[in-house]
This record gives C-alpha cells, sequence and structure tokens, in this order.
C-alpha cells in the first residue's frame, strides 16, 4: 500500500471552505467527514482533512494560529501543465479565494498560489519534466 498523507485544517466555515474546493473541481470522501469533519480528496494518496476550529483544537494542546495574520503552512500542489496551473488559481480566485504571493517564472519552472476562504497558502507550481529529468542525474 503506497504512503498517504492526510493534511489537518482548521476552518471558520466548514460549509463555505467545502463549497469553496467544489468549485475548483475536488471531491470528497464521505467515508471520513461528518458535520465538523471533510475530507478533502487531493489524489488517491493525499487528503486534506478540512475540520472546524473546535474539532481541530481537539488534536492540540497548541492555540489555532490565525492564518490571516500568520503563516502556518504553505501547501504546494503539482500540475500538469502551465495552463493546469493558471486554469486552477484563476478558477480559486473567482470562486472565493484571495491572491497570496506573486507568480514564479523560471521558464522550466512555473507556479501561482492563492489563500482559501480560511487564508491557507495553496501553490499551484509546475515544472517541465525534461528539467526534472536533467536535474537527478
Amino acid at each position: 500500500m503506497p504512503q498517504m498523507i492526510f493534511v489537518n485544517l482548521p476552518v471558520k466555515d466548514l460549509e463555505t471552505t467545502k463549497s469553496f474546493f467544489g468549485k475548483l473541481g475536488f471531491s470528497f470522501n464521505p467515508q471520513f467527514s461528518d458535520e465538523n469533519t471533510a475530507c478533502l480528496v487531493i489524489s488517491d494518496t493525499i487528503f486534506a482533512m478540512l475540520l472546524t476550529e473546535p474539532r481541530f483544537k481537539e488534536f492540540t494542546k497548541k492555540e489555532i494560529a490565525d492564518a490571516s495574520k500568520s503563516t502556518e503552512v504553505i501547501l504546494a500542489l503539482s500540475a500538469e501543465s502551465r495552463e493546469k496551473v493558471d486554469e486552477l488559481v484563476d478558477t480559486a480566485l473567482a470562486s472565493g479565494g484571495s491572491p497570496a504571493n506573486e507568480p514564479i517564472d523560471h521558464g522550466f519552472m512555473y507556479g501561482r498560489s492563492f489563500q482559501d476562504p480560511n487564508h491557507h497558502i495553496w501553490e499551484v507550481m509546475w515544472m517541465d519534466p525534461s528539467a526534472v529529468e536533467g536535474r537527478q542525474g
């Protein structure tokens, strides 16, 4: 079985957050979702557990970071092309997300970012496969 990752993120309004990611084309696994949690399916092995703040607080003794004032995490997603980067980020911005950082364009690598409705930063990156192959040897 391949290793999986479940990133846990606190959210202020679960329904708004689910609606936002639904507009981006993501689905949710109902088996791991309830009125306080939504399991966002990013790929077969990557999931984001969107937890209401009270539910998230059950898993930590620390205070929950206010993502509108500080950065607690930057989530980076790969994209299969420059066009897919633009498509996802443009859709995020049109669906209630906000800009995060300036675009990155190094020719062989291109990325843009956005903040979701809870101010979590998401970077969407494309890298030319031939550039990756050349760097591994």
